[in-house]
């Protein structure tokens, strides 16, 4: 069962690409079945470890063997990779079944499908991994799936730089994570997860000297897997290529930016969790980034127009909670939360594609309003996943966003408090964007100018069966899955998947703290129907004398520009000189070029040879009969 779980996506990538011709259906069909069937097995897996702890470690053959060295292709399953299966399979298999119906008329819908289950094998292959080497596999798996996915529409320039900038800027995150690597295997002699952890005590006061500095190897290794996650996450500083990604189709933003890449970076800081609670200074880091991305990418939201870009700076968002979780310790708390945002977040993903779907590919939620009687399924089911996003009560999104704030207090700590109030104040600005995307889509006037109201329709069947069972995801994992998660013998089911050196207690949290969010949450709503719906001219008025603070949010805190300025353009410039004056200067002009010149030179020097008459051929003859004869009679 377990080896259907992972290579039943791949087969279905390989035989749905090259069964592409047989008939019209048959590669959507193919690749959703067997994606499908993962899934299930996924779940029996699940269940099976929480009612009977059944777990264990296949070996399915040896990868690698040189002297001491050795490292296995496994499929390792144990609680942290059994709620991965359950999340990365159940999401790509809805993702295929949406995509059966949103990617109808693209002649290339085959090559898509394909792409989705390979994407998804990549995944499976990462969390499954019991050695570095095959998460890197997976990892860079990942990456190149998501290169050809967000790029998918490559007659389009901005799809192009949209992929690119995504494979360039994870590259760097990637550089990271094989330094790390290269550390590990350096002092510990072994890439297997279960012999490091065993022995990474032992290591916690060891010293080398890295680029002239003394430093604490543990740490060091900590902040280069740290790197690697954050170009996976799309953490502050290595997030640029998130927003750009929106422009593959929405069932790719769906899978990437909700349940599997961007989810890679938090698990494999989770994996790794006994190797960084030795580091303190480590964890400090995890959660200051994780902090200022969760800051930094709700505040850019508030001004985004573009429906998508508002889902994904949310993701981004919501990454930046579960790295804060994790660097305050709480590593239960993030995977808890990581688990119930893949409902919610593919449930708006997806809702905003059946909108878009129905005012034919306008993004523009200033484009739109007035149509939540002509989209009532797409409208209630953007309101669950708008509810659980922001923490409504009692919906998903409520007890595991609720649960990071609080074991953040827990920690009775300045970091901890700091990243209480962090997660407070992002709370409330996650609810306002998210309200002004709902209302600005659904409520309001019709501001449509190019497609009459008329001429907007639901969604088939197809693209809303997934939206039900995501539906149901967003609303009910938070409470059926919390005590087992996160309660108090929420160990039990962990068991040694997730460390814990110094773990958080349950302690009593004051009244005003536990209802600080809940009615921020309430309250934010009225506040927002009024702003966006009722008198929006007092933002609009707002907007004008506070310019400067506009034209910074949304040119989100102008990053990119920066990176423009200070390596683009650079970059740029020195490959522009190494081009005109080493590659047409030097090698050019040397090489093939002056070979040629030379060659085509000489051709007409001995061309003018060629006369055509007789006594110019027997007069070279009699020369040439000349030289012959005086070297022999020299010689």
């Amino acid at each position: 069962m377990e080896y259907a779980i992972i290579f039943l996506p791949l087969i279905g990538a390989v035989v749905g690409y090259l069964g592409r011709s047989f008939t019209k259906y048959f590669s959507e069909i193919t690749t959703s079945l067997l994606v499908a069937i993962s899934a299930f097995l996924s779940l029996i897996t699940f269940w099976k470890g929480i009612k009977s702890d059944i777990y264990g470690n296949y070996i399915i053959f040896e990868w690698i063997s040189s002297g001491g060295f050795t490292a296995n292709w496994s499929i390792n399953i144990d609680p942290l990779s059994s709620v991965m299966l359950v999340v990365v399979t159940f999401v790509s298999a809805l993702v295929h079944v949406y995509s059966i119906g949103y990617m109808s008329h693209d002649p290339h819908k085959p090559r898509f499908m394909s792409y989705l289950s390979l994407f998804t094998f990549s995944m499976l292959a990462l969390v499954v991994s019991d050695n570095f080497l095959q998460l890197f596999f997976g990892w860079e798996g990942v990456g190149l799936c998501s290169y050809l996915l967000i790029g998918f529409w490559y007659k389009k320039n901005s799809a192009n730089n949209a992929a690119i900038k995504a494979f360039i800027v994870n590259r760097i995150g990637d550089f990271g994570l094989a330094i790390a690597i290269f550390l590990i295997f350096l002092f510990f002699g072994t890439i297997n997860f279960e012999e490091i952890f065993q022995v990474t005590n032992l290591y916690a006061e060891k010293k080398l000297v890295f680029f002239g500095f003394e430093l604490n190897l543990i740490t060091l290794i900590c902040v280069f897997l740290f790197i690697g996650a954050m170009g996976k996450s799309a953490q502050f500083l290595l997030h640029t290529w998130l927003p750009d990604a929106m422009e593959g189709p929405t069932p790719v933003s769906a899978l990437i930016h909700a349940a599997t890449m961007v989810t890679a970076g938090v698990f494999l800081v989770v994996r790794c969790s006994p190797i960084f609670e030795y580091s303190q200074a480590a964890l400090n880091l995890v959660a200051i980034v994780g902090m200022i991305t969760a800051l930094f990418a709700a505040s850019v939201a508030l001004v985004q127009n573009d429906i998508k870009k508002i889902v994904a700076y949310s993701t981004c968002s919501q990454l930046g909670y579960m790295f804060f979780a994790a660097g305050v310790g709480a590593y239960h708390v993030a995977m808890f939360h990581l688990f119930t945002h893949a409902f919610f977040k593919a449930l708006l993903f997806l809702g905003a594609g059946s909108v878009i779907h129905a005012f034919k590919d306008e993004q523009d939620i200033r484009k739109m309003g007035g149509v939540r009687k002509k989209l009532p399924f797409t409208y209630i089911f953007m309101l669950i996943g708008t509810l659980a996003l922001t923490g409504f009560p009692f919906l998903s999104g409520f007890y595991s966003k609720d649960a990071i704030i609080e074991f953040a207090y827990l920690k009775n700590s300045s970091l901890g408090n700091y990243a209480a109030s962090v997660g407070i104040l992002t709370a409330f600005l996650t609810s306002i964007y998210s309200w002004r995307l709902f209302f600005k889509t659904f409520h309001g006037p019709y501001n449509n100018e190019k497609i009459s109201i008329n001429d907007t329709h639901e969604s088939p069947f197809v693209m809303l069966v997934p939206l039900i069972f995501l539906s149901i995801g967003a609303v009910f994992s938070g409470y059926f899955f919390k005590e087992i998660f996160i309660g108090h013998h929420s160990n039990d089911f962990w068991q040694t998947s997730v460390f814990f050196l110094n773990e958080i207690k349950h302690d009593v949290i004051p009244l005003w703290f536990l209802m600080t969010t809940p009615l921020i949450v309430l309250i934010s709503i009225p506040i927002s129907f009024y702003l966006y719906i009722i008198n929006p001219k007092v933002l609009e008025d707002f907007k004008n004398t506070n310019m400067p603070l506009y034209n910074f949010l949304l040119n989100k805190w102008y990053i990119d520009e920066l990176y423009i300025k200070i390596f683009v353009n650079p970059t740029k410039k020195i490959g522009s000189f190494f081009w005109k004056k080493g590659d047409i200067g030097v090698i050019d002009k040397f090489g093939p070029d002056g070979i040629s010149k030379l060659v085509k030179i000489i051709s007409n020097k001995t061309g003018r040879l060629q006369t055509g008459f007789i006594y110019d051929y027997a007069f070279v003859m009699l020369l040439g009969l000349s030289i012959l004869l005086t070297y022999l009679i020299l010689k």
